[in-house]
C-alpha cells in the first residue's frame, strides 16, 4: 500500500506482524530505496529509524498499522544516518520508547546521541518482547561498523540483515525468492562498502547456523527462502576480498 504519492513510500505486510516500509530514494547515478522494518509485539519493534528527511513518511505508513506512541523498541544495525537519523525524532513520537542497539553502540554512541538511554545488547543476548524472541549478533566490520550487529527473530525466523544484500533500484517487490546476491554482489563491487575483516567468514557462517527463512534487507527487496544457502554464497563471493 503506498502511504505517500510524492515519495513512492509504501507498507506491505511480508510475514506474520512484519512489515516492510520502504521508500524509492536515488543515488548519485542510481536508483535506489531505504527499508524499515515494522514487528507487531506486545513490545513492537521498529529495526531502521531512517534518515531525518523522511521522519514524516515512515511514520504516516507506521501509522496505518498502529500508533506510532507504541513503539516500544527503536534498533539499527550500526551509527548511520539511514540507520539511526531520525532516531530521536522516533523518541519524541513514541515516550515509552528505547534505542535497541549493540552495547558497543551505547557505549561509543548512543549515550550521547540518543534523547532516552539506549538498551545496548551483548552477543548472544535476547529479548522477550512479548510473543516474540529477539536475538541480537554481533558483526563487528561485517559488512562495516565496529559497533554492526544485527537481530534474529526466532518465531519468524527472520534475520534484520541491515546491509547485507544491498540491492539496487526502488525495491518495487516487497518480498522476493528469486537471486539478490547477484544485484547485491554487483552493487559492492562497484562501490564497495564491505570491512573485508578477518572475522567476516565466520561471521556469516554464524549467520546461516541460525538458519534464517527470511532477509529483512535495508536496501531493496526481503527476501525469503534458505536462507543459509544464500549467506554462504555471498560468504563464497566475499572470500577473494578476505
Amino acid at each position: 500500500m503506498i502511504t505517500d504519492t510524492e515519495t513512492g513510500t509504501n507498507i506491505v505486510e511480508i510475514g506474520d506482524g512484519l512489515y516492510r516500509i520502504n521508500t524509492p530514494l536515488p543515488i548519485p547515478g542510481q536508483e535506489f530505496s531505504f527499508n524499515q522494518y515494522l514487528l507487531i509485539a506486545d513490545e513492537p519493534l521498529l529495526f531502521h529509524a531512517g534518515p531525518r528527511g523522511l521522519f514524516a513518511q515512515v511514520s504516516a505508513a507506521v501509522a496505518t498499522v498502529m500508533p506510532v506512541a507504541k513503539l516500544r523498541h527503536i534498533g539499527f544495525s550500526h551509527v548511520e544516518a539511514d540507520e539511526c537519523g531520525a532516531l530521536n525524532l522516533w523518541l519524541a513520537a513514541a515516550p515509552e520508547a528505547a534505542p535497541l542497539c549493540s552495547a558497543v553502540a551505547a557505549m561509543v554512541s548512543m549515550t550521547d546521541l540518543a534523547d532516552r538511554p539506549p538498551r545496548g545488547m551483548e552477543d548472544g543476548e535476547t529479548l522477550d518482547i512479548g510473543g516474540r524472541t529477539l536475538e541480537w549478533i554481533y558483526a563487528p566490520h561485517v559488512p562495516h561498523g565496529w559497533e554492526n550487529g544485527f537481530l534474529f527473530e526466532r518465531q519468524t525466523s527472520t534475520l534484520f540483515c541491515g546491509d547485507l544484500f544491498t540491492q539496487p533500484g526502488i525495491g518495487a517487490e516487497p518480498l522476493v525468492e528469486g537471486d539478490i546476491l547477484s544485484p547485491s554482489e554487483e552493487f559492492r563491487q562497484a562501490m564497495d562498502y564491505y570491512a573485508h575483516g578477518p572475522n567476516t567468514r565466520a561471521v556469516i557462517d554464524r549467520l546461516a547456523d541460525m538458519g534464517p527463512t527470511t532477509l529483512a534487507c535495508m536496501h531493496g527487496s526481503a527476501w525469503k527462502g534458505d536462507g543459509s544457502a544464500m549467506l554462504r554464497s555471498l560468504g563464497d563471493s566475499l572470500a577473494p576480498a578476505l
